[in-house]
């Protein structure tokens, strides 16, 4: 991914995690949320007590002293279009600098509407600033969707696609390739859905088991069992054959929070497991878009 920044800028973009304080609706009112969620929202909990300005100054200053000097404000953590329209607006504009070229907004497919893309439209438009959506879809299954309490259906996420690119904004879509009950099959109608909709990036991720999460304790008391490794690396070359080489690979595998985690990636480092794959696809003659009909 940093090669296709260096095309887009013209040099070395550094992506900062925000974390802008708020919630998810699948969290509220008694509701556990997704299965694999804990109650850090992703595992990322840095800066919770420092405003946007100051999280990203603190991490400038850092890569500046490299030689970086464009930078993508990431809102990462929980839900982060999920706030009046207001909130959201301060939040995002709070973020915008000279030095910032893009704001990159993680979120779920049934907490966008056009309020609220319309005031992102407008951010853009005002700031001259590159936009782009992280969104969860996770499983092309709508049974495991209902069975992990995700929240939200794959229709849903569907609208949600058609509806940001009609805004002409950038889109990565989030798949985990093992959840429970999702065979290879699943995934690559994943990819054949992901094509269809002609989503501009994908990140790929492993299950990985972080404690106070429902499959924590699931994990804990023996009644969740995660795949092989060799099974993950099946499912990712499987996906990648099917997908639109249009498509931009942003990550092959998840990276486990440094801490909490009872199970993540089998032991591996994300270079190892990266470098299966590619071994893998080696061995099969096999490339991104090999076998996809849906461009």
């Amino acid at each position: 991914m940093s090669v296709e920044l260096k095309k887009k800028y013209g040099e070395k973009v550094q992506r900062l995690p925000l974390n802008a304080g708020f919630t998810c609706p699948n969290r509220e009112n008694g509701r556990p949320g997704c299965l694999f969620c804990d109650e850090t929202g992703s595992g990322f909990t840095t800066f919770a007590n420092y405003t946007i300005k100051e999280q990203l100054q603190l991490m400038k200053d850092k890569y500046k002293k490299k030689g970086v000097k464009k930078f993508i404000a990431y809102f990462q953590n929980y839900t982060n279009t999920y706030a009046p329209i207001d909130v959201l607006k301060n939040t995002y504009t709070e973020a915008i600098d000279e030095d910032i070229v893009q704001l990159d907004i993680a979120t779920r497919p049934d907490c966008i509407n056009k309020e609220i893309l319309d005031m992102v439209d407008e951010i853009r438009k005002t700031y001259d600033v590159a936009i782009s959506f992280d969104i969860g879809l996770q499983s092309a299954n709508y049974h495991t969707l209902v069975k992990v309490n995700r929240g939200h259906t794959l229709a849903e996420y569907i609208y949600a696609v058609n509806l940001l690119k009609s805004y002409e904004f950038e889109v990565v879509s989030h798949v985990i390739l093992n959840l429970p009950g999702d065979n290879i099959i699943d995934v690559i109608e994943g990819a054949k859905i992901l094509s269809a909709l002609k989503v501009d990036g994908v990140k790929l991720h492993s299950l990985y088991i972080v404690d106070g999460s429902i499959f924590g304790e699931m994990y804990k008391n023996g009644k969740l069992e995660v795949g092989t490794l060799e099974s993950y690396i099946e499912r990712a070359v499987a996906f990648l054959e099917n997908l639109s080489p249009k498509i931009t690979i942003h990550r092959l595998v998840a990276d486990p929070p440094l801490s909490g985690t009872l199970f993540g990636n089998w032991g591996k480092t994300k270079t190892e497991i990266v470098n299966l794959i590619e071994k893998r696809l080696i061995e099969k003659n096999t490339y991104q878009g090999k076998q996809a009909k849906i461009f």
